[in-house]
């Protein structure tokens, strides 16, 4: 029955996305960081306080998350089984993000086959955090890719390997960490004392999904027919080249695939950021790079469901 909800929250995920009308936890923790961010920053004024703030912040966010996931389910079970079932289901599909990010980035895709700039523009800047208003098509191309390349981990194989770890409630309680990052674990000013808790327990949650990321984006490419060696070893190569220590593996993967670079300067509220080149210019990026992209997000998300669930499987049977 386990297995089973994993596999019907996968194809839920994959048949629906995000609608954007629906209730989503995303949304209610969003909202939870909001209030909680305001109390803080009310009460605490130094940097020192603001740290020691953010973590209060991060334990209550991520400790109700999970609390309440846990009780939802074993409420829902005491009702009856197959309601306890149907709503584990409904959790781990939530957690999960491909679908959502890859029409997001079809949006973007789209849009600049269309030659509309601004349009394209817009679009990027609901998927990403730098600047976009002055990017041309190149680059918006690029931050798309790496978008879909580093969500890989976060939408799909780290809520799988939490949910293999502790079910439900800790897929769900990863992504109150994922969201505590995207919201507040900037190096901005505004943002570098209060998100800085956020920010370092996000790059230990995701050590080790980023790690496999590299080994199912290389095996995705293979099945792909792109360039399996070649994102093997660049993966590998340029795993460092990125202030996170996580963020690199998953793009210098795609990059190795697509031949094409990955990384450079960007524009972050205001201010530039230098950060190293991922991957080796074989070619010169292109919009069909995004679609390639998509197409190894979905089959790498398809191996991290197959070996998580045969490794959950091989467990219990011990």
């Amino acid at each position: 029955m386990t297995l089973l909800a994993w596999c019907a929250a996968f194809l839920l995920d994959r048949l629906l996305g995000d609608p954007p009308h629906w209730p989503h936890p995303i949304r209610w923790i969003g909202a939870l960081i909001t209030h909680i961010q305001r109390v803080v920053r009310r009460r605490c004024h130094s940097d020192t306080a603001l740290r020691v703030g953010g973590g209060v912040m991060w334990l209550l966010v991520v400790g109700i998350t999970w609390a309440v996931s846990w009780g939802v389910l074993a409420l829902a079970t005491t009702i009856h089984p197959w309601f306890g079932w149907c709503v584990q289901v409904w959790i781990i599909y939530t957690t999960l993000a491909t679908r959502c990010l890859a029409d997001m980035a079809r949006e973007v895709e789209n849009a600049l086959r269309r030659g509309s700039l601004s349009d394209s523009r817009e679009k990027l800047s609901w998927i990403v955090g730098r600047d976009t208003a002055h990017l041309q098509p190149p680059q918006i191309t690029r931050a798309v890719v790496e978008t879909v390349a580093e969500n890989t981990v976060d939408g799909v194989i780290a809520p799988l390997f939490f949910l293999l770890i502790g079910g439900a409630p800790l897929a769900m309680a990863y992504k109150a960490v994922n969201t505590l990052d995207s919201m507040v674990g900037y190096k901005h000013e505004k943002y570098r004392a209060i998100g800085m808790v956020s920010a370092r327990l996000d790059d230990v949650a995701n050590f080790i999904p980023a790690r496999l990321s590299w080994l199912l984006l290389s095996a995705a490419t293979l099945l792909c027919g792109h360039h399996a060696r070649n994102a093997f070893r660049i993966g590998f190569r340029d795993r460092r080249h990125h202030s996170s220590p996580n963020c690199a593996w998953p793009e210098g993967t795609v990059a190795g695939a697509l031949g094409v670079r990955l990384g450079g300067p960007n524009d972050y509220f205001g201010e530039r950021v230098e950060k190293p080149w991922i991957g080796d210019e074989h070619r010169a990026i292109e919009v069909d790079d995004i679609p390639r992209t998509i197409g190894l997000m979905w089959v790498a998300s398809t191996l991290a469901l197959a070996l998580f669930a045969l490794t959950h499987y091989l467990l219990a049977g011990a």
